[in-house]
């Protein structure tokens, strides 16, 4: 089944947010539906590494999932918010991620939020290539600072022999990102438009 469809300047485009215009820097909701998804976010590597052992986090990628999730249904704010908050937020309550590598892992989620936010909002993308693009370009920012890192304090791989294991170790969790996160939108979208169309009939009657 497709996404459901509207129309941007003439043409028939994906749709874009379950949570749209609400999700504003100076609005509430932003905060509190930011703060669920954030728990969401410490919860899931804690669990993760629980069951799964030490590096099952770098596996599975508990701590993306609910970043990407959150671009896609409120937006870039809440992508954001959610990307640079949980690393943070998790390192503080549980440990995680190491503190070696915070600066990468923080980089890489608020680009994920951000990105994805941006590709499905603004550019109105369908829902696995806002997934694909925030992925390649979390993974880019965390390369370049690698790179940075590498540049003023060395190192006994280079930044691209890293981030390729890296990315190699994670391809589990990458496929359950494209599995899941897309169906999770699809139902959520139903669920939405179906509420809103009850709404309406409501107001209507």
């Amino acid at each position: 089944m497709s996404d459901q469809t509207s129309t941007v300047n003439g043409v028939l485009t994906s749709s874009t947010l379950i949570l749209p215009k609400i999700m504003r820097f100076d609005n509430v909701r932003l905060y509190i539906f930011s703060a669920a998804f954030i728990s969401l976010d410490v919860l899931a590597p804690w669990v993760t590494h629980h069951f799964g052992g030490v590096q099952a986090g770098s596996i599975f990628l508990p701590m993306f999932f609910f970043i990407l999730l959150a671009g896609l249904l409120a937006g870039w704010r809440a992508g954001l918010v959610v990307g640079l908050l949980t690393p943070l937020i998790s390192f503080g309550v549980s440990g995680m991620p190491l503190l070696a590598i915070l600066p990468q892992i923080s980089m890489e989620c608020a680009i994920y939020g951000l990105v994805i936010g941006l590709l499905r909002e603004r550019f109105h993308l369908r829902v696995i290539w806002s997934l694909l693009g925030a992925i390649i370009s979390g993974r880019l920012a965390r390369l370049a600072l690698a790179s940075l890192l590498f540049l003023f304090y060395g190192g006994e791989i280079s930044p691209f022999t890293y981030i390729w294991l890296v990315v190699l170790q994670g391809l589990p969790g990458v496929a359950i990102q494209l599995t899941f996160i897309p169906l999770i939108v699809r139902i959520a979208e139903k669920q939405y438009h179906r509420r809103s169309h009850r709404n309406r009939q409501l107001n209507g009657a």
